[in-house]
C-alpha cells in the first residue's frame, strides 16, 4: 500500500542529509511541523538497528532482517522507511489534533512559520476572530497542512560490487542499486536525492520502477532530486534522465567548499554566479528536459504530460542568517534554502551524542579544516578533536594503522583485490606501507613522511559517521573502537551552543537571532575565502610536484574566481540587502582580488 501523505512548502528551508547518522531519524523528529529532511540510506546495518529501536519505542511490529536473507540490504531499507512513514503519519495526526484543541499549541506553531506563509495567515485569522471553533480549525488543517518530506539520499559513486562467496552478484545488487530498490519498494511518497556525480548505470536502473514515471494525471509518486554544483552538470544529467522518461523535480545547488561532508570543489565557479545562471536559464533547463521526456514516454507507451512538470531550484551551503536566507529566496528565486550544520546543534532535529554536540559548539574557525581522511579521495570537512581522530593517531603511533573494515561500504579500490578494498582498511594500508618501505632508500625523510601520512590519514567513515546516533540511543557498538566522525561545514564556527528547534526556526525567519552579534562573514565572502585558500594550496602542490600540465587548469580556475569577484562587486553595489555590511563586503572583495592576483601560476613553466 502506497503512502497517501502529501507534502507542501510550508517552510522555506529544509534540512539536508548529514553523514550517515545525523539525519537518520530527522523526519521522525521534525516532519510533523512541516519541515522536510533527508535520510542517508547507505548504511543498512545502522538502518536495521534504528528500525529495531523505533519499532520498540512506538510499539510497532518488527522482524529482524539478517544478512542471511536474500537481498537483505534493499529489504532492510524498505522496512525502515516504512517504519518512519508510519511514525510520521501518526505523529502528524496527533499534532493536528493538538493544534485544533490547544490555543497555546496553535499560537506556538504560528510563531514557527514564515511571515509569507498563507497557512500562517489563515491560522492567524482564527485567533483574531476571538472565537476558536475546534471543528473549523480541524477542517482547515486537514485541507492545508501537510508533513515535511521524508526524502532519502544516495551517494551515486558508493556503488560497490557485491559477491556471494567468490561469485560476483548481478549489478542490481550493487550497494547504490540495492539502496534505490529499497526506496522504490517503500510506501514513501517522496524524493531520492542523488549526490556525488553521475552514475549512468544507476540512473538507468530508475527505469525499473514505475513510481518514477508520471501517471495519467502527470503526477509522480516518487521524485528525483539532483545535488549539483553548476548549471552545465545539471543540464547534462537532467537531459540524460529525461531521455529515459525520467523527470528531475529539483536541482539542489550546493556550495563546492562552504558545506559539510565531502567537498566537491568547482573549477573556481562561485555560488552567486552559479545561482545567477540557474535563474537566467531555468526555462531552458525545463524546455530541454520536457521535450526529451515526452519523446521517451511516447516510445515507452506511457502517459505524456501536456505541460512541463514542476521543477524546483534550491540552494544550500554556508547560509547562517535570516537576511542571507531571504536574499537567496528573493533575489535568485529559489524555492527553499538548506540549513545543515547549524542543526547539528539542535537535539530535537538531528541525532548525535552530547559530547559531539559540545565539540561543535566550542569549535572556532581555526578548528575547522578540509581533510584528506575520506577513502573516496574527495576532500572532507572536519573539526579538530574528534574521538575518531584521536584513535586513528593512536593506532598510527602503535604501528597498527588502518581500520578492521567490518562494513566495507567504501571498499572500492580494486588495486589488490577484485572484490574491492577500502583505502582506510588495515589490510590496504599495510600493503601500501610495505611498498613504501621498499622505496625508502630512494626518498628523502620528508618525502617518506609525506607518503606515509597520505596512506595512514584515511579514516573509517562507515563506522565513524554512524556511531553518534548509536551513542545517543544507547545502542551497543560492537567491534574495534573508531570513535565519532563529524563533518560540519565552516559555518558551524559561528554557532556556539545547543539550541531548541523553536530557537533555530525563529533564527532562520529573522524573528530572533541566536548569533549574539558574533563576527561572521557574509556567506559569499566566506566561500570566496575558502576557494582562495584552496587555490593557493593547489598551486603550491603543483609547484612542489613540478606538474606543468596543471597550468592551464589553474589559470582557468583563477579567471573564474576573478570573474566571480567582479560579479559580487556589481551585485553588492546596488540593491537593498546587506546594507550594514556593504562597505565591509566591498573591502573584503577588493582584498581577496589583490591576494588572488599575486598568486603566480607562471612559475610552473
Amino acid at each position: 500500500m502506497k503512502s497517501t501523505l502529501k507534502t507542501n512548502s510550508l517552510h522555506t528551508f529544509h534540512i539536508p542529509v548529514m553523514g550517515l547518522a545525523y539525519t537518520i531519524d530527522s523526519p521522525i523528529r521534525v516532519a510533523q511541523y512541516g519541515i522536510s529532511s533527508v535520510i542517508s540510506i547507505m548504511d543498512d546495518e545502522l538502518i536495521e538497528k534504528m528500525n529495531a529501536f523505533y519499532s520498540k519505542k512506538f510499539n510497532l511490529p518488527y522482524q529482524e532482517i539478517s544478512q542471511k536473507i536474500s537481498d537483505y540490504r534493499a529489504k532492510r531499507i524498505t522496512s525502515y522507511l516504512n517504519t518512519v512513514d508510519k511514525i510520521v503519519t501518526s505523529k502528524f495526526e496527533h499534532f493536528k489534533t493538538e493544534l485544533s484543541e490547544s490555543k497555546a499549541a496553535l499560537e506556538n506553531f504560528i510563531t514557527m512559520l514564515p511571515n509569507k506563509s498563507e497557512i500562517k495567515k489563515g491560522l492567524e485569522n482564527f485567533l483574531q476572530e476571538g472565537c476558536i471553533i475546534k471543528e473549523n480549525i480541524k477542517n482547515y488543517l486537514e485541507k492545508n497542512l501537510y508533513p515535511g518530506a521524508i526524502d532519502i539520499n544516495i551517494m551515486t559513486k558508493v556503488d560497490k560490487d557485491n559477491f556471494d562467496k567468490k561469485e560476483q552478484l548481478p549489478i542490481e545488487f550493487n550497494d547504490a542499486h540495492a539502496a534505490l530498490r529499497g526506496f522504490a519498494n517503500s510506501t514513501l511518497n517522496s524524493s531520492v536525492v542523488l549526490s556525488a556525480g553521475m552514475n549512468p548505470r544507476l540512473y538507468s536502473y530508475f527505469e525499473s520502477f514505475p513510481d518514477f514515471f508520471p501517471d495519467e494525471n502527470s503526477a509522480l509518486k516518487k521524485k528525483i532530486i539532483l545535488k549539483v554544483s553548476d548549471f552545465r552538470s545539471a543540464m547534462i544529467q537532467g537531459n540524460f534522465l529525461a531521455k529515459k522518461g525520467l523527470w528531475v523535480s529539483e536541482y539542489r545547488i550546493e556550495s563546492g567548499l562552504n558545506c559539510g561532508g565531502h567537498a566537491f570543489a568547482t573549477d573556481g565557479f562561485l555560488l552567486g554566479p552559479i545561482l545567477e545562471e540557474f535563474k537566467q536559464k531555468k526555462e531552458n533547463l525545463i524546455a530541454s528536459a520536457h521535450e526529451l521526456l515526452c519523446k521517451a514516454l511516447q516510445q515507452k507507451n506511457l502517459p505524456v504530460p501536456e505541460a512541463p512538470l514542476d521543477l524546483k531550484i534550491t540552494v544550500q551551503g554556508g547560509v547562517g542568517t535570516a537576511e542571507e536566507h531571504e536574499f537567496l529566496l528573493d533575489f535568485y528565486k529559489t524555492d527553499s534554502v538548506g540549513w545543515g550544520s547549524p542543526f547539528l546543534l539542535v537535539p530535537e532535529a538531528t541525532s548525535s551524542d552530547n559530547d559531539t554536540r559540545e565539540l561543535l559548539a566550542k569549535a572556532k574557525e581555526e578548528d575547522l579544516y578540509l581533510s584528506n581522511i575520506s577513502p573516496l579521495g574527495v576532500p572532507f570537512n572536519m573539526v579538530k578533536g574528534t574521538t575518531n581522530e584521536l584513535l586513528r593517531e593512536k593506532r598510527i603511533r602503535e604501528n597498527k594503522a588502518g581500520s578492521s573494515c567490518p562494513k566495507k561500504y567504501l571498499a572500492l579500490s580494486k588495486e589488490y583485490d577484485k572484490k574491492g578494498i577500502c583505502t582506510a582498511s588495515r589490510k590496504y594500508q599495510e600493503l601500501k606501507l610495505s611498498e613504501l618501505e621498499s622505496e625508502k632508500e630512494n626518498l628523502s625523510d620528508k618525502e617518506y613522511a609525506k607518503k606515509q601520512r597520505t596512506i595512514t590519514e584515511k579514516s573509517c567513515l562507515c563506522i565513524g559517521l554512524a556511531n553518534a546516533s548509536l551513542l545517543e540511543n544507547n545502542i551497543k557498538i560492537k567491534g574495534e573502537a573508531q570513535g565519532v566522525v563529524v563533518c560540519p561545514g565552516p559555518n558551524i564556527a559561528y554557532f556556539d551552543r545547543q539550541y531548541s528547534l523553536f530557537e533555530m526556526v525563529q533564527h532562520i525567519y529573522g524573528y530572533k537571532s541566536v548569533l549574539n552579534n558574533v563576527k561572521r562573514p557574509n556567506l559569499f565572502v566566506k566561500e570566496l575565502s575558502l576557494y582562495l585558500n584552496y587555490f593557493r594550496k593547489e598551486v603550491q602542490e603543483a609547484l612542489e610536484s613540478g606538474n606543468t600540465a596543471q597550468q592551464k587548469k589553474l589559470n582557468h580556475f583563477k579567471e573564474n574566481l576573478l570573474s566571480g569577484i567582479e560579479y559580487y562587486r556589481n551585485l553588492f553595489a546596488g540593491g537593498n540587502y546587506f546594507q550594514k555590511e556593504k562597505e565591509a563586503i566591498q573591502n573584503q572583495l577588493n582584498q581577496y582580488k589583490t591576494a588572488l592576483e599575486t598568486v603566480e601560476i607562471g612559475a610552473l613553466v
